[in-house]
């Protein structure tokens, strides 16, 4: 059974009420509609204007049975919710007008909403691009206690690959030069994740061109310093750095590289140094490898939000679906 497919039975026996923003996208509606009949989630929530939506679902032969549709100005909470907007941005100059008509848009409610728990994780960003959707999520759901840094990873099911089937590649999709405490950030977001949508031993490497001093510049500087500070908050988890790809996932490189480390060689969480190498790797591992990704995945947010690729199929929104709802507590 593949990642997904067991992702997929997980979610099934904790069903969850999943938000749409974007609710007049045919996509969005076919994978919500294959959701809700397949059992993955309990209810697909629309936020949008209704007259919309029920001729999107009309003109794309998707029934509207167990959707509920939440037009914000409509909606019994919208005042309160508005309201809520204008505590959380006033001390950035934000008039009550101004958080008034921006809880009108679909996205900005949509974050309310699961702010308020009238439901238990957004699917968005088909239609958004990744930078309206993080802060939207940022400045309403907001980043879990004690972590300062909302990043990204992406599943990596490897079918091909002689030294293990399913990895983690983070931060691939949000924060292009981390600093060292962002890193350990990534880190921590990434072995939570992985326990709860995969499970097994989990073991990080911080990446770099560099394995334990074989190289010295500043870039390698911010992966050690990544690293020791992962371990002095985090001493009881399984990690190590700074390691070069292979001495991370190859055992036998991994001992011949670095001798000294118990976990050079067995790593599944990669944690990259910065955006660039992250989201190359990710695409050719993909393409080039066979490998199927799954994601882009938020995390670090205290209640699940994640962001759609815009070119993603009505397949990818399925599976980021079930992932949501499976990450929701």
């Amino acid at each position: 059974m593949g990642v997904l497919d067991d992702i997929l039975s997980k979610a099934k026996k904790d069903k969850k009420r999943i938000i749409y923003s974007e609710s007049n996208e045919p996509r969005i509606l076919k994978a919500s509609r294959k959701a809700m009949d397949d059992g993955v989630i309990e209810q697909a929530i629309l936020v949008g204007e209704k007259n919309s939506i029920e001729k999107a679902c009309k003109d794309n032969d998707v029934s509207l049975k167990g959707y509920e549709i939440i037009e914000p100005q409509n909606d019994s909470d919208f005042n309160k919710l508005a309201q809520e907007l204008y505590h959380l941005r006033k001390h950035k100059g934000m008039t009550e007008d101004e958080a008034v008509n921006l809880s009108k848009t679909s996205l900005i409610y949509a974050n309310l909403l699961l702010r308020s728990g009238r439901g238990d994780g957004i699917v968005t960003g088909s239609v958004t691009t990744t930078g309206d959707v993080v802060k939207a999520a940022v400045t309403i759901v907001k980043p879990r206690e004690g972590v300062k840094a909302v990043s990204s990873c992406f599943i990596m099911e490897t079918p091909n690959c002689h030294y293990g089937n399913v990895y983690i590649f983070a931060d691939a999709g949000v924060i292009p030069n981390p600093d060292p405490e962002q890193l350990s950030d990534i880190a921590i977001a990434s072995y939570g994740l992985y326990n709860k949508l995969i499970g097994g031993d989990a073991v990080i490497a911080f990446l770099s061109f560099s394995t334990k001093g074989s190289a010295e510049h500043e870039h390698v500087d911010k992966v050690k310093k990544a690293y020791e500070i992962f371990k002095s908050k985090y001493p009881e988890i399984p990690a190590d750095g700074e390691l070069q790809g292979d001495a991370a996932i190859v055992p036998d490189v991994g001992k011949r590289k670095a001798p000294e480390s118990k976990f050079a060689g067995k790593a599944n969480i990669l944690i990259f140094p910065d955006l660039d190498a992250a989201n190359i790797c990710y695409k050719l591992v993909e393409r080039m490898g066979g490998a199927k990704a799954l994601g882009p995945i938020l995390q670090g947010l205290s209640k699940p939000v994640n962001d759609l690729s815009r070119g993603c199929s009505v397949s990818d929104i399925y599976g980021v679906t079930a992932i949501t709802s499976l990450l929701a507590d």
